[in-house]
């Protein structure tokens, strides 16, 4: 049965959303948003689903409150999922009453789905509680919108005063407080993009505030929050403390590789934007391939040098009319997540390199007799020779078989300038690939000024050669390794 659901967002952190929330994304026909709603949880969306931005900042509307409702209605009457997802909490003062007087008007069946509100999240993301027994025990939510008409010599007393939409209108409001009985100096800040890696604080007093906030430029959106609990940010602060906070670090991985480096670098306070600069692709032909399968119990060794590797060729595997217990050779593989790709699948490795490139695969072998040994190796399309040129030499006879490629994404230079033009700290790298597919798109030129990080010493190369300095490589040569080093860089910094 079809729905309209209100959905609240949350306050911005993609992660602070609600499990049913997410559900219903997952599983929406149409999805109508705001500006406050997070863009990052559309990755949730089902590829068909119609997304509609519906946000409004101020004089800055994609649509009227009122045309809003009648989307709402008319894509509930044609017998589609709807979610209409809201920044923070659909009934705390974002208009989901009208909303959801509209669908009851037109009898349609709907359901709320509450958010964490702004507020909320800002008070735990900025270590200032809205309540406290040795400081308050009330709490007033309002908003700035119509100063004229709110009587703020009475809610300006309530011990913990919290303030939605009263950014551009603070200097009044502040006055209008301290008018009616409040201390100047009782404590007082406003916070932008809560909770989200470029969350801005700026903390004073009733009194000094409004000059901060001129002198900042400080747009919306943005919340006040007033009262003696504003005080404990010193103490109890602890986001903006995390050890990559307020750095903005470009992530180049493939889609669908991105995440193992993405969020570690989130949950260390890192603003992460996601830059695929490769597509991982099926092989053109995987008669090569297919061939190397049926004589898989031939094979004296197989050699996986990615992660991907492994997936496509057990993918082919499946496909095939054999199984796990075809393979009788060694297995070997180039690093920990290769061997763990491996390891998911029940299957041990023998060999893992030493150093996580080519090189150190060759120096982890030199203990074995290779000579008229078969060697099966499933890789990328293009990729270095040293390893079957090497084997070679040492007598094996090497298959060497396409299990993938790598592409361009069609649409990587427009979006790499869009990236780049913002202020950026790092740019990581975790293939030759990576790094030659961003150049090429974009020029050196491009990275300039920016931080750079490398996985190895193979992609370093790659950077140096095209006039990249590079600033860290990761030792050893895994994403945590690139994550380590980072953190490094930054202490040091520090």
């Amino acid at each position: 049965m079809s729905k309209v659901y209100l959905v609240g967002a949350g306050p911005g952190d993609p992660e602070l959303i609600t499990l049913k929330a997410r559900r219903l994304l997952e599983s929406a026909d149409v999805i109508l948003y705001d500006h406050l709603a997070n863009p990052a949880l559309l990755a949730f969306a089902p590829a068909a689903a119609e997304l509609i931005y519906v946000g409004k900042k101020k004089s800055d509307h994609a649509f009227s409150q009122e045309q809003i409702c009648e989307l709402l209605v008319e894509r509930g009457r044609r017998g589609l999922n709807v979610v209409r997802l809201k920044g923070g909490d659909p009934f705390i003062f974002g208009r989901g009453g009208e909303e959801a007087e509209a669908l009851a008007d037109a009898r349609l069946a709907f359901e709320v789905v509450p958010g964490v509100t702004s507020p909320l999240g800002i008070a735990a993301y900025t270590g200032v509680p809205l309540t406290h027994r040795d400081h308050t025990s009330v709490v007033t939510f309002i908003t700035g919108h119509d100063v004229a008409n709110i009587d703020w010599g009475k809610v300006g007393t309530s011990e913990t005063l919290v303030i939605f939409m009263g950014l551009s209108q603070f200097d009044e409001i502040a006055s209008r407080i301290v008018e009616g009985g409040r201390a100047a100096s009782t404590p007082a800040m406003v916070v932008r993009w809560g909770t989200r890696p470029n969350q801005e604080v700026l903390a004073g007093t009733l009194a000094t505030l409004p000059a901060m906030i001129h002198d900042h430029g400080l747009k919306p959106p943005a919340t006040i929050i007033v009262g003696d609990v504003v005080g404990l940010r010193g103490k109890l602060s602890w986001f903006e403390k995390l050890p990559l906070a307020g750095q903005r670090i470009v992530v180049t991985r493939a889609k669908d590789q991105a995440d193992s480096l993405s969020t570690p670098l989130r949950h260390l306070g890192a603003e992460v934007v996601e830059l695929p600069t490769i597509e991982i692709q099926p092989a053109q032909n995987y008669g090569p391939l297919d061939t190397a399968i049926k004589g898989l119990s031939d094979y004296d060794w197989l050699i996986f040098t990615s992660v991907n590797g492994v997936r496509f060729f057990l993918e082919r595997l499946d496909k095939s009319a054999m199984d796990l217990r075809g393979i009788r050779g060694r297995l070997c593989a180039i690093g920990p997540a290769t061997r763990d790709a491996l390891e998911r699948f029940h299957l041990k490795v023998d060999v893992m390199a030493d150093e996580y490139v080519a090189e150190g695969l060759l120096r982890s072998l030199e203990a074995f007799e290779l000579n008229r040994t078969r060697v099966l190796i499933a890789r990328a399309a293009v990729a270095r020779d040293i390893l079957p040129d090497e084997l070679r030499k040492r007598g094996a006879h090497v298959d060497v078989v396409e299990a993938y490629r790598t592409g361009v994404p069609v649409d990587l230079a427009a979006r790499a300038a869009g990236v780049l033009a913002s202020k950026t700290d790092w740019v990581t790298f975790t293939s030759s690939s990576t790094a030659n597919n961003l150049i090429s798109a974009c020029g050196a030129d491009a990275l300039r000024g920016v931080r750079v990080a490398s996985i190895g010493p193979v992609t370093s190369a790659t950077l140096n050669d095209a006039g990249v300095p590079v600033n860290v490589e990761a030792s050893p040569h895994t994403v945590p390794g690139l994550i380590e080093g980072i953190l490094s860089a930054g202490i040091i910094e520090k």
